[in-house]
């Protein structure tokens, strides 16, 4: 699983498989996308500083970047 932020979109991708998205789904602010076989791949968080608050908030600390990966 992979992380990461970036500041300018204001989204939080997480990436848990290194497969090729086939369709997604938005549910509000989250969007999940799968696979061919309908396995999730990867979850995007829109408006994540809005929706995570505190956590994201640690992230923005951390030195200027655009995109900030979360080990």
């Amino acid at each position: 699983m992979r992380m990461k932020y970036d500041r300018e979109g204001d989204t939080l991708d997480i990436l848990l498989e290194n497969e090729q998205v086939h369709h997604a789904e938005e549910h509000e602010q989250i969007v999940v996308n799968y696979d061919k076989k309908g396995r999730i791949v990867e979850i995007e968080i829109l408006n994540a500083s809005k929706l995570l608050g505190r956590f994201l908030s640690e992230i923005l600390k951390a030195p200027k970047r655009e995109v900030v990966e979360l080990a």
